[in-house]
This record gives structure tokens, sequence and C-alpha cells, in this order.
């Protein structure tokens, strides 16, 4: 009896030490460089967006920041590193969509829950998607593509079956009629070759990426998957201007840590993201980018989990009527 006494409260003790030893290190935090994991090779949106804000986060935090692209499986590889690393706030991931919101239905086994194995630090910002036509397409709006489609149907490009874009593309059939063919590529950026020479007529595609290719003139966005206009293309209307009312998807940039990360680390690094986006030097390179910043109740980790799931359920439809499962 008494050697049992003497377990629990040994047990008991080392229970308290490492509780202290916790809260004095959310205290020192941070005291080296923080890790920002990208879940995608370099060059695309993600990226972009993730190597700005990542080294912001380490220089407003007086520690510096350590970027790692880990790509695979459509984000996954990387968000299942974050997800399966201590909760000390030294390894941060940059999530979007792919990992956190698509994945989940059309990946089979992935190693990690979306919605329960991170912790949401704020939303950075958004990326409108828009439909392009090649010039050879005689339409100039969405409208004017839905009523083509009615005699012809239209091979349109995504950048993969399960892509983001792919699920934008069945929500914008199901929900105006038009008929678009989808021809699924590898990567956002591998079509535009394809789309520019002719050999597809439209694409589902990152306003990012389109825009430079639109104001070169090989090729033509027809409409913007957002509320409003885009102040860097005023005279493109939005999906919901061409009939399609409310009707937005977009892709998301954010910092996640994993869960279990204390309140007091969340907090800090909140702030850290937001002191970045508060600085004119960060909204310039974003705007250069095609990236509108988040609102600032995205910018929370409340409001980032609530768009999380928002997004999450619109992709579980979209999934649906692409008639998509996990594999």
């Amino acid at each position: 009896m008494r050697i049992n006494l003497l377990k629990y409260c040994l047990a008991f003790i080392f229970f308290l030490a490492g509780a202290q030893v916790f809260c004095v290190s959310a205290a020192e935090y941070p005291d080296h460089p923080i890790k920002v994991i990208i879940p995608f090779a370099g060059g695309g949106n993600a990226d972009s967006v993730g190597r700005i804000i990542g080294t912001q986060i380490g220089e407003s935090l007086g520690q510096g920041s350590v970027i790692e692209n880990r790509p695979g499986v459509g984000g996954s590889l990387g968000a299942a590193a974050v997800a399966q690393s201590l909760p000390d706030g030294y390894t941060l991931l940059i999530g979007s969509n792919g990992p956190l919101t698509v994945n989940p239905f059309i990946v089979a086994n992935l190693s990690y829950n979306s919605l329960t194995d991170f912790a949401p630090i704020a939303m950075v910002g958004t990326v409108p998607h828009a439909i392009m036509v090649n010039n050879q397409l005689p339409v100039k709006t969405l409208t004017e593509l839905v009523a083509y489609s009615k005699n012809k149907s239209i091979s349109t490009a995504t950048s993969g079956v399960g892509s983001s874009t792919h699920l934008t593309l069945e929500r914008l059939t199901a929900s105006t009629g038009v008929k678009l063919i989808h021809v699924p590529y590898r990567g956002g950026n591998a079509y535009m070759a394809d789309l520019i020479g002719g050999n597809v007529e439209a694409a589902v595609i990152e306003f990012s990426t389109a825009l430079p290719i639109h104001n070169s003139g090989k090729a033509r966005i027809i409409g913007i998957a957002a509320l409003k206009r885009s102040p860097l293309a005023p005279s493109i209307l939005t999906f919901s201007e061409s009939g399609s009312k409310d009707f937005v998807a977009q892709s998301f940039v954010g910092v996640l840590a994993p869960a279990k990360t204390s309140l007091q680390i969340i907090d800090r690094l909140q702030k850290a993201v937001v002191i970045s986006l508060n600085k004119s030097s960060t909204v310039q390179k974003l705007e250069v980018l095609g990236v509108e910043p988040a609102a600032p109740e995205l910018q929370t980790p409340n409001g980032f989990l609530a768009y999380i799931k928002q997004d999450y359920r619109r992709s579980q439809e979209a999934a649906n009527l692409a008639g998509l499962k996990p594999e």
C-alpha cells in the first residue's frame, strides 16, 4: 500500500514539474527560429504567400524562420508532418484548400484530420478562382459562355482531378448548366501553354495565375468567382454579376500549428501575423500576386477555423456532385 502511494506521489510531482517547464517555455517562447512548412513545391500561390508571411512571422518574433517546402499528395505529406509535430510553436503549416478542405474527400487513408489535428492561427489571404478562355473562343463573359455551350461542349482544364479548381468547375456546371468537359492536368501552371495554343478552350484557374496571361493578351479572363470585382481587373464581371448569385470560389492561405499548442503561443503567433499583414510592404507584395489580405475577423483563430469548416462543407458538396471518392 505504501509503495503504491509513493508511486502516485512521485507521478504527481513529475506532472507538476512538467507543467512548470511547459509554462516557462511558453512564457519564454520563442527562443530559437521557427520552422514554417509549405506543403507544396516552389513557385505556386501557397509557396509565394507562405514565404512572405513565414519570413515576416520570424522577423516579428525576433528569432527568424526556416522555410521548408515539403510537397507530396496534394499537400498532404507536409500537413501530416506538422500535425505529428510537437505542439510547441516551433513547427507551423502554411495551409490551403488542398490539404485542409479538399484532400479529405479525394485522398484515402489520410494520416491526419484537418478539422481536429491543427490549431488555426490566422488566415493570410485569398485568391479567387476565375474562368479563362483562349482567344479563338468567341465569348467575352460567363453568360456568353453558358449560351455558347448549349450548342458545343467546351474543353476545360483544371489543375487535376479533385483539385480545388476541379471542384469549382463542378459547382459551376451544376449552378449554370454550362457544358464544360473536364480536362485534368497535373499542377496549376501545366495547362497554360495548351490554353494559349488552343488545345483546350477554357480553364478554371486561380486569378493570380491567370492575370499576367490576361494582361498579355494571350488569353482572357471572362469571369471571377468573387463577391466583388478585382481592382486589378475592374472590367471583368464576377460570376454573381453573370447570373450565378453569390457564387464564391477561392483559394485561401493561412497559418496553422499542431493541435494542443498552448493558447499563449497561439496568441503570440496570431499577433505576429496581424503585425505582418498591417505592413504596407507586405500588402504590396500580396497585391502583386493578386492576393487579397484576409478580413480582420479571419485573422483570428476562431474566424479562420469557421472559414475552414465552411470551405470543408463546400468541398464535400462539390465532391459529391463530381462523384469523387477517396482513393
